[in-house]
C-alpha cells in the first residue's frame, strides 16, 4: 500500500529520530525538543478540533517568526485543515479582503498585529475565533499560551489526509488588484522538500536562522525539509544586522535564507563591526542576485558560501539552483562567480525551460532572451477562487513565470529581468537588472533600483532610484558618467533620484512596483513627463 505523501510525516520523522534533541529555539531562553514541540503541536490540535476546525477549513496566522508559527505548519495538518499565512506588512483593508476571500475560520496574531485587525473586526465574515500571540493587556481576547494549556500534549488522533489535499493558502502581493490566493498540496511541498534538501545539503547537523519570514515564498518552505532532518530552528520574531549575527555566532548557524538586501544590510554591519566565524555558514539567497563581484566578497571577506536559488510562490518555490557542478570546474574562479550570480540551473523534478513568443526554447548562447516557464512536482493547483487567473498563467502543463531570461551554453538560466521591468528604449530591451548590477559597483551606491520612465526621443529610457552609503557623497551626473562608462550608451541611465530608503517587503525584496507607482503619481501631479 502506498503511503500518501503528506507533510505530517516530517515531524513523525524528527520526533521518532530525534526526540530527545533540543532544537527548537526562541526568544526569551525559550526551547523545546523535538518531542515537546510535538506536544504543542498536539494541544494546537486538539484546541483547533475543539472549535470545530476540520478538512479544509482555513486558518489564518498574522505573527512573526516565532514558535507559535512554527506549530502551526503541523498543528493545522493534523486536522487536515488548510494555513493560510499573512504577510505582516499590508494594511487593515488588505487583511479584510484576503481574510473574507480565504474564508478563513480561526486567525492567530501576534499581540503586535492586532492593531491591524481591530478596525476591521467587525466587517470579517468568516473568521469565528482570534487567538492572540503573546497578548499583553487586559481585553477579553483569548491568549494563545493559556488557550494551549488547556489540552493534552498526548498523540493526536488525526483526520483524514490525501497528498493531493490543499494544505497552504499563500497571497501573492498583486502588482495590480487584489492578491491571488495560491494553492499548494501537501504532495507540492513533500517532493519540493526531497528536492531541495538534496540541493541545499540539508543534514541534521545544520542549525537554520529563520530570517525571511515564515510567510513568505522561500520562508515557510524551510520548516519543512529541516524539521525532516532534525536540524535546529532558531524562530526570532524580529530580526536586524545586530540580531542576525549575534545569533549566529550564539547557536552556531550554519545556514540562513534572505533576499539580497537583507544579505546587503548583513555585509554592511559585518564591515563596520569585524565580528568573526568559526565555522562553516552558507546563505540561500532568493530574488535578483546581487553582482558577482559582491557574491566575490561575501565568499572571500565573510567566509560565507552564496547559493542563489530561484523561485515563485506558485512552483512551491525553488525551481532552480547555482553552485558549480564538476562539469563547469575547470573554469577560472571568475568564471565560476558569474556562474554562482545566475539563477542556475533545474533542481531534480523541474523541467525548466526559456522560451520565445512562439514556444520555442531560445539558444543556449547567453544572449537570446525568453520567458521562463516550469513544469515540476511543486506547480500549484491553482489560484483560489479565480480561475481566470489560473487559465492565464498554467498553459500546456508549464507554469508561465512572468520572467525573461537566458540560458548560457552551460545550462545555467541568467534572469535578466520581469517582462514588466524590462526598458525598451529606442526599440532596444534593456535589463534593469543589468544596469543595477552596474551601479552596485560604484564606491557611493548602497542600494540601487532601475525603473522605465518616458523620453520624448527614445520612448523611455532607464532611470535609477539611489541609496548611498553612510557618509558617502555622489552627484547626478557621477551615476549617470559612471553607467555611461560601464555600460552600451543605449544602456546607461538618464537620470537619478536619490532616497534614503527603497521601498521593501518583508522578505526584504525591493518594491519596483511601488518606486513606479510614486514616480507616476509625481509625474502626473507635475503635469509633465520627467526624464
Amino acid at each position: 500500500m502506498n503511503v500518501p505523501l503528506v507533510l505530517t510525516q516530517f515531524l513523525d520523522r524528527a520526533v521518532s529520530l530525534y526526540g530527545d534533541k533540543e532544537a527548537i529555539f526562541g526568544e526569551e531562553g525559550r526551547s523545546f525538543t523535538y518531542a515537546q514541540f510535538n506536544g504543542r503541536v498536539n494541544q494546537l490540535s486538539r484546541g483547533l478540533r475543539s472549535l470545530g476546525i476540520g478538512k479544509e477549513d482555513h486558518v489564518a496566522y498574522l505573527c512573526g517568526n516565532s514558535i507559535e508559527m512554527l506549530e502551526g505548519f503541523y498543528g493545522v495538518y493534523q486536522v487536515s485543515a488548510i494555513m493560510v499565512p499573512l504577510n505582516t506588512r499590508l494594511k487593515p483593508e488588505d487583511y479584510l479582503f484576503i481574510l473574507n476571500h480565504s474564508e478563513s475560520k480561526v486567525l492567530f496574531v501576534d499581540q503586535e498585529f492586532y492593531a491591524h485587525i481591530q478596525p476591521i473586526e467587525k466587517q470579517l465574515e468568516t473568521v469565528q475565533k482570534i487567538i492572540i500571540h503573546y497578548k499583553n493587556d487586559d481585553t477579553d481576547a483569548l491568549g494563545y499560551d493559556q488557550w494551549l494549556a488547556s489540552y493534552s500534549d498526548e498523540p493526536f488522533d488525526r483526520a483524514d489526509v490525501q497528498e493531493d489535499d490543499v494544505c497552504s493558502l499563500l497571497y501573492t502581493s498583486g502588482t495590480t488588484g487584489n492578491p491571488k490566493g495560491v494553492m499548494l498540496t501537501h504532495r507540492n511541498n513533500y517532493l519540493h522538500a526531497m528536492s531541495a534538501m538534496h540541493h541545499l545539503r540539508v543534514t541534521d547537523e545544520d542549525v537554520l536562522l529563520h530570517v525571511l519570514p515564515m510567510f513568505h515564498v522561500n520562508g515557510w518552505g524551510s520548516p519543512f525539509y529541516y524539521t525532516a532532518n532534525g536540524a535546529s530552528q532558531i524562530c526570532l520574531r524580529k530580526t536586524s544586522p545586530q540580531t542576525i549575527i549575534e545569533a549566529i555566532q550564539k547557536y552556531k548557524v550554519t545556514i540562513l535564507h534572505m533576499a539580497p538586501a537583507v544579505l546587503n544590510a548583513i555585509f554592511q554591519y559585518c564591515e563596520e563591526h569585524q565580528p568573526t566565524f568559526d565555522h562553516k555558514i552558507r546563505v540561500i539567497v532568493a530574488g535578483s542576485a546581487p553582482p558577482p563581484s559582491f557574491i566575490s566578497r561575501v565568499e572571500e571577506e565573510l567566509g560565507w558560501e552564496f547559493i542563489q536559488v530561484y523561485g515563485m510562490t506558485e512552483t512551491s518555490p525553488f525551481s532552480l539552483f547555482s553552485t558549480i557542478r564538476s562539469t563547469v570546474a575547470n573554469l577560472s574562479d571568475q568564471e565560476k562567480i558569474q556562474l554562482k550570480a545566475k539563477a542556475g540551473y533545474p533542481m531534480i523534478g523541474a523541467d525548466v525551460r526559456v522560451v520565445d513568443d512562439h514556444g520555442d526554447e531560445v539558444v543556449h548562447d547567453g544572449k537570446q532572451s525568453g520567458e521562463i516557464t516550469v513544469r515540476s512536482h511543486g506547480v500549484m493547483k491553482g489560484y483560489w477562487k479565480n480561475k481566470e487567473a489560473t487559465d492565464e498563467v498554467l498553459r500546456n502543463g508549464y507554469m508561465m513565470t512572468g520572467d525573461m531570461g537566458t540560458v548560457d551554453e552551460y545550462g545555467y538560466i541568467n534572469i535578466v529581468d520581469r517582462k514588466k521591468d524590462v526598458v525598451i528604449s529606442g526599440g532596444e530591451n534593456i535589463s534593469s537588472i543589468e544596469v543595477e548590477g552596474v551601479l552596485y559597483d560604484h564606491p557611493a551606491v548602497l542600494e540601487a533600483a532601475v525603473i522605465a520612465v518616458p523620453h520624448e526621443k527614445w520612448g523611455e529610457t532607464p532611470h535609477a532610484f539611489i541609496v548611498l552609503r553612510d557618509g558617502a557623497d555622489a552627484t547626478e551626473r557621477d551615476i549617470i558618467d559612471f553607467s555611461r562608462a560601464n555600460l552600451a550608451h543605449f544602456k546607461a541611465v538618464t537620470g537619478v533620484t536619490f532616497v534614503k530608503e527603497l521601498p521593501k517587503t518583508a522578505s526584504g525584496k525591493i518594491q519596483k512596483v511601488q518606486i513606479r507607482d510614486e514616480y507616476w503619481e509625481k509625474v502626473g501631479k507635475a503635469g509633465r513627463l520627467v526624464n
